[in-house]
């Protein structure tokens, strides 16, 4: 019964997409240019984790560094900035599936649209023109899920961190956080460089496009 009503859940939210498509196509909004807009989504997405990774990092740095006040404030803070820093994963994720949605739409459709050229010349050259297109998109979503695949370490990585000090909150336990920093500060790093590249293959794709 579950599998059933999640196979539901799946064709209704594949009709709505459906929908939604043909409703924007009729005011002259394609799948096309909804999948560029969407990209751009997405590297907004991707900037704006970027910035909330490197933040946690810099608070848990300062942390690390505490030397005097409120010890508990900074942790608070600090913890804030783990949660933002998850709540900025989970929105890259669901920005790359939303990609990918209309994405698959857009190439299932210029597929079936080869089939009512008249001209074979034609035919020949815009299926051309999907294949390549479809290698250009293969390569950027390759580098959106490699920088995806990256997150969740981080995050982990994070988390231990914090559950750690929530129960252990004194110098001693800042101190064996601090040991493992380097490590954090090198994965946070790799990151960052994935999702550099990914916005770059992104950029590349969207040129593509225009």
């Amino acid at each position: 019964m579950k599998l059933i009503g999640a196979l539901l859940v799946i064709l209704s939210l594949a009709g709505c997409e459906s929908t939604y498509y043909s409703a924007m196509e009729k005011v002259g909004y394609h799948k096309r240019e909804i999948l560029v807009d969407r990209i751009e989504d997405t590297q907004q997405s991707q900037q704006e984790a970027q910035q909330q990774f490197s933040s946690a990092l810099e608070h848990l740095k300062s942390l690390t560094n505490f030397d005097g006040g409120d010890l508990e404030a900074v942790y608070d803070e600090t913890n804030e900035q783990y949660l933002d820093a998850k709540a900025a994963a989970e929105q890259v994720s669901e920005r790359i599936e939303e990609v990918d949605s209309v994405a698959q739409a857009l190439f299932a459709e210029w597929r079936e649209e080869l089939d009512q050229y008249q001209s074979a010349s034609l035919k020949a050259e815009s299926r051309q023109q999907l294949d390549t297109t479809r290698q250009r998109y293969s390569n950027m979503l390759a580098a959106m899920r490699q920088a995806e695949s990256q997150m969740q370490p981080v995050l982990s990585r994070l988390n231990d961190n914090q559950l750690y000090l929530k129960h252990n909150l004194n110098a001693r336990a800042i101190g064996a956080v601090g040991k493992e920093f380097s490590r954090l500060e090198q994965d946070v790093a790799e990151l960052i460089r994935q999702m550099s590249r990914a916005i770059a293959e992104s950029d590349k794709f969207i040129a593509s496009m225009n």
